[in-house]
């Protein structure tokens, strides 16, 4: 068989693999900005209430590893799945499981570079705010998020290609990825080393493209 013609036959799974990687990496980043915002407020709000379970869990998140919180998940999430997740979303156990505990995982990284792009927002727009009546909420959802979402928008898209490439750890708990789709493909065919160096290949590429529309994307906010 020419590699052509196995490119062709293998082509359906790997970009079957390819679109659940993305759906995996969308949801995840989607979750954990939103969360990962909302922790940042909550360190932000001067309530200890609020602000000491944010920073436990932040802290936490970020002192363990990812695959240890993938597989935590694996097997937490199905107890959940069978009662929400299959009931009323048609989600596989295994998938919602990657995208909780991605989502979870992320939202500690993102909360510090959001909480990080607040700080950066001069107190004179918060006195500015109060002066025309506007509350807290407003303060920060009107005036101060907008200004400090475009500040930090290169860090969150270059923690968004970092996220890009951990999603590989799905490997882990049998979930059928880019990368596992072409490790499978490659073991069934007896070309292993080939599709893992191609699978290598196509992270790199896209990867790469992504840093580098980051880097434009750092230049255009500059003016």
């Amino acid at each position: 068989m020419s590699m052509m013609t196995e490119l062709a036959t293998a082509y359906p799974g790997l970009m079957g693999g390819m679109i659940t990687t993305m759906k995996v990496l969308f949801l995840a980043i989607i979750g954990g900005i939103s969360l990962g915002t909302l922790l940042a407020l909550m360190r932000l709000s001067g309530i200890k209430a609020l602000e000491i379970p944010a920073k436990l869990y932040v802290n936490y998140f970020r002192s363990v590893p990812l695959l240890l919180v993938l597989l935590w998940f694996y097997f937490a999430v199905p107890m959940i799945y069978f009662w929400i997740a299959g009931k009323y979303l048609q989600l596989d156990a295994a998938f919602a499981s990657c995208v909780v505990a991605f989502m979870m995982f992320e939202a500690a990284y993102f909360s510090e570079v959001v909480r990080a792009g607040i700080q950066s927002i001069g107190s004179g727009q918060v006195n500015a705010a109060k002066a025309l009546g506007m509350t807290y909420s407003q303060t920060m959802r009107l005036v101060i998020l907008p200004q400090a979402f475009r500040k930090m928008l290169p860090l969150i898209l270059q923690q968004c290609i970092i996220l890009f490439q951990d999603t590989t750890l799905v490997f882990a708990i049998g979930l059928t990825d880019f990368f596992r789709a072409a490790y499978v493909r490659g073991e069934l065919m007896g070309l292993l080393t080939p599709y893992i160096l191609g699978a290598g290949a196509i992270y790199f590429i896209i990867s790469l493209g992504a840093s580098i529309g980051v880097q434009q994307v750092q230049k255009r906010l500059r003016f």
